[in-house]
């Protein structure tokens, strides 16, 4: 059977009335019920049906609805809140859960003036890559350009890429990880594919770049993909090379839209960068740079920003970040501290000198001897670990770990490595000292209770970064003594994720908090919301991680006007000075005169030397004979060029390839019109608070300006709705980024004004299908508002959107609508928020029940008159003034596919209010 009926027609079906939608098969009907919300979506096959499926009509209220001014403004209220099928020129705006900021649409902007999508995302950490890339995601969606997608993301990402998508973009999407895939997979026909059975996926990378699954991946892949920490797929270890196949593979599909994102892009290493910009298109990479018709080619294709580049008063970003303070404490080592620290080195190169000539027994006693003096620095219960476990064999590995790299097959780790050293003679002597010293004074934990002290006072939330478990341990039971009356919680790499997550979650319910952690948290989990301070227990080798611990708590969303960081270090150390110098401070010069932090070089040869090089004149330069084959003597010079040459590659690549394609005057009109469309913050609290007062459940807001919802207390139907998308009992809200620890923070497509609005609307629509009171449709009153007599109508418009390109897209938009008309003018006197606000003015006072039904009815004759003509007319206006927004925001597009817009009649009359001048 042909289906006789076209997007946004009205028909009646199994007993209610429904908008069609368009639908995935010719002769199916997806259908919307006239009255109900998206998740009542239904498909059927009309053939099937026992009763055939008619067409129906939108008819005007009946005069025995009547809506009082409070139930008249929340049905205006109610219809803008419940519309999730944007109309433009951002189809998703109504789907978010948070209102994104300017300078976050621009890679938005530059996507949808693509054909087909490729981009790489360079913004500096904590600017927000995440949502600037599932704007995209969820904006292709509902554009119906993509019905799947995968998000590939190393393994400690992808629980945080899940719940990013849930909760931000409504993309319910699975996690496909070594640990769940057998279980997706179960159950599935044996030509069905899980990527086939769940459309939007979060990938652990390290999981499918595995040479079987990597090839069946390429084949089924989605067509679209957002590949998280990209410059981890372009280097030359094994692990990097198997990610940059895949890749090579999915790029290799002219279709596909690819999104790369990176903080650091270039890294230092001219190849890898090359072979990045290659993924988006084989002419970015090689000699063709060197064009400048290529260069601007590429800035359509690459948008890369530090944070100064989009705060000031072009973006009106002035408040988007917190101020940073960062400062170093320094601290000195008592006589036992030292003298074992002495005893350790002692030990260790002796060892080195006994390796003899065997190169990998030497190679391996050099990185045992940097990694066991890492965990002698972090805490004597480090060091203890460390001393008793047995020898390492894997060089790659263990220099991995001392230099804090992220693994390729797990999270950074951050157990105490083996040390790579004989297990006899002196171990155990220096085991028993490191016991003995776990019972003395420290003065590493002593300082860092010194410097938390005034910060805890001050009423500051500190974040206690810690290289190794034993030492996260060691440092939080000392903590707890020291500050008894905060929440203290120890997270490392010895709990699963998920209990991670949740140790973090449930400090919020504490007015003051204290977290130790590792690494384990410096990606992955975002701790804006319920942390301020951090404090580098132990210094990170790698410079980027070091950042990643900042970038934890000093991004966008955090709610405190100023962030701290407190560096702990001891110039008695063998290491601390050497890190610092050496790396830290380097990168933090880079960092100061180009912007970004400069990871650490693929080539570690001369940084290492130069490391070596300061534990021997720690040891007062008597075994600087040695010959360890690190190129020694010319260290400090090959590190001066290493870290040269790094920061002249990031500012070549900034002054060549900064995002310069879109400007803050191109995007401000855009955010204006996205802003207009969601309401704002205060539109969404005056509804909610109305809402809730409407339905006997008014939120109670204390005197320090805390709100609690108390959703027990809400009709039945809607305590149902609630509970079924997680939200029961009382919870605090806030209206206004960044929300405070604990609250819920309430957006437009947040689910609580999301179902209320549903709920109201559906009452006043339908009454008696949910467990409302029904808030009526027609009123009449007197008002200080107008000066005559004046119909303020409530219109929900419906368009069609047909996207002409490689393929034929129809698409159903709405929104809505207000229109004034004064009695003695045909056509309408206002629009839009001006119309609407005549229905705020203040009410003069009733009108008697025969007035109200006399003008009433005159306005509802009135009303039928104009729908065919004035309403219509403005329901092509509003169609053509779509179809402009839509071509605008697609301007530079080569070959962009062509939109029309055509309005479906006649238009929804939803409400119908009289205003009555006062007085008369």
């Amino acid at each position: 059977m042909t289906n006789v009926f076209a997007p946004g027609d009205l028909v009646q079906a199994r007993g209610r009335e429904w908008v069609v939608l368009p639908s995935p098969e010719t002769d199916w009907l997806m259908l919307r019920p006239l009255s109900g919300a998206e998740a009542d979506v239904q498909i059927l096959d009309p053939a099937l049906e026992t009763e055939p499926v008619r067409p129906a009509s939108f008819d005007l209220p009946g005069l025995d609805q009547i809506a009082t001014q409070d139930a008249a403004r929340l049905l205006s209220d109610a219809l803008r809140m419940s519309l999730r099928r944007g109309a433009g020129p951002f189809r998703s705006a109504a789907r978010l859960s948070f209102e994104p900021r300017a300078y976050q649409l621009v890679p938005l902007l530059m996507a949808l003036r693509q054909t087909v999508v490729r981009l790489l995302i360079a913004d500096d950490v904590g600017i927000g890559k995440t949502i600037e890339a599932g704007l995209i995601l969820r904006e292709l969606i509902d554009r119906g350009e993509v019905d799947r997608l995968a998000v590939l993301c190393p393994p400690h990402l992808v629980e945080q890429w899940t719940a990013e998508l849930a909760t931000k973009f409504d993309i319910d999407a699975v996690a496909v990880t070594a640990a769940s895939a057998a279980r997706l997979e179960r159950g599935l026909a044996p030509s069905q594919t899980l990527f086939d059975a769940h459309p939007f996926t979060v990938v652990s990378l390290d999981y499918i770049k595995a040479e079987r699954r990597r090839e069946n991946f390429a084949r089924v892949c989605p067509g679209l993909v957002v590949v998280d920490e990209a410059h981890a797929c372009v280097g030359t270890h094994q692990g990097r090379q198997q990610r940059y196949d895949l890749l090579s593979r999915l790029s290799a599909d002219p279709e596909r839209h690819l999104i790369l994102l990176t903080a650091t892009p270039h890294s230092g290493d001219a190849a890898a960068f090359d072979r990045l910009l290659g993924l988006l298109d084989t002419g970015f990479s090689g000699q063709g740079l060197e064009a400048e018709s290529v260069r601007v080619r590429l800035a359509n294709h690459f948008v890369q920003r530090r944070r100064a580049d989009i705060t000031g008063r072009d973006w009106g970003e002035d408040r988007a970040f917190p101020r940073h303070e960062s400062a170093e404490r320094s601290y000195a080592l008592t006589r036992e501290h030292r003298a074992f620290h002495d005893a350790v080195l002692e030990y260790c190169l002796g060892v080195v000198e006994g390796a003899g000539p065997d190169q990998r027994r030497r190679r391996l006693a050099f990185w045992g001897t940097l990694a066991l003096m890492r965990c002698v620095g972090s805490s004597p219960a480090a060091a203890a670990s460390a001393l008793r476990n047995r020898l390492a064999s894997d060089l790659d590995r263990l220099e991995g770990q001392v230099f804090d790299d992220d693994g390729d097959e797990s999270e950074a780790l951050d157990v105490e490595p083996a040390a790579g050293l004989d297990d006899a003679g002196p171990l155990a002597a220096l085991v028993a000292r490191a016991e003995r010293l776990l019972k003395a004074a420290d003065p590493k934990r002593d300082a860092a209770i010194e410097v938390l002290k005034p910060l805890v006072a001050g009423g500051a939330n500190p974040v206690v970064f810690c290289r190794f478990i034993a030492t996260a341990d060691y440092v939080a039971a000392g903590l707890s003594k020291a500050f008894p009356e905060l929440r203290i919680e120890v997270v490392t790499g010895a709990l699963p994720s998920e209990e991670r997550r949740a140790r973090v979650e449930e400090m919020a319910d504490a007015e003051q908090r204290l977290l130790v952690a590792t690494d384990c948290l410096s990606e992955g989990i975002n701790l804006q919301g319920l942390f301020d301070t951090v404090i580098h227990y132990d210094l990170s080798w790698n410079p980027t991680r070091h950042q990643q611990r900042e970038g934890r708590v000093d991004r966008f969303g955090q709610p405190a006007t100023l962030v701290r960081s407190v560096l702990l270090y001891s110039p008695d150390s063998a290491i601390d000075g050497a890190v610092l110098d050496v790396i830290l401070r380097k990168a933090a010069s880079i960092r100061s005169a180009t912007g970004v932090t400069v990871p650490l070089p693929e080539d570690r040869g001369a940084i290492t030397g130069a490391l070596m090089n300061a534990v021997l004149l720690r040891d007062g330069g008597k075994r600087q004979q040695l010959s360890f084959d690190f190129g020694l003597a010319a260290a400090a010079a090959e590190v001066e060029t290493t870290w040269r040459d790094a920061a002249e590659g990031e500012k070549r690549s900034r002054a060549r390839f900064a995002q310069n394609a879109i400007k803050p005057e191109a995007v401000a009109p855009e955010w204006k019109r996205w802003r207009e469309l969601l309401g704002g913050p205060d539109a969404v609290r005056r509804f909610v608070e109305r809402a809730m007062s409407r339905l006997n459940a008014p939120l109670e807001i204390a005197a320090n300006g805390r709100i609690r919802a108390h959703l027990h207390a809400l009709p039945a139907t809607v305590t149902e709705r609630l509970a079924a998308r997680g939200l029961e009992n009382t919870i605090r809200l806030a209206f206004e980024e960044p929300a405070p620890p604990a609250a819920e923070m309430i957006s437009r497509s947040h689910p609580l004004p999301s179902i209320l609005a549903e709920s109201l609307l559906e009452s006043a629509l339908d009454p008696g299908a949910v467990s409302v009171p029904p808030l009526g449709r027609l009123g009449a009153w007197s008002s200080a508002a107008v000066t005559v007599m004046t119909t303020v109508l409530i219109l929900r418009l419906r368009h069609t959107l047909t996207v002409r390109g490689r393929r034929e897209r129809l698409l159903l938009v709405e929104e809505a609508e207000a229109l004034a008309f004064a009695a003695t003018d045909p056509n309408p006197v206002a629009s839009g928020d001006v119309a609407r606000a005549l229905l705020e003015g203040e009410a003069a006072g009733n009108l008697l029940d025969s007035a109200r039904a006399r003008l009433l009815t005159a306005a509802m004759q009135r009303v039928t008159a104009a729908r065919g003509t004035i309403l219509a007319a403005h329901a092509h206006d509003r169609a053509q003034a779509l179809a402009e927004d839509h071509a605008r925001v697609r301007a530079a597009a080569t070959g962009s596919a062509r939109i029309s817009v055509a309005p479906v009649l006649p238009v929804d009359v939803i409400g119908l209010f009289v205003l009555v001048p006062a007085g008369v």
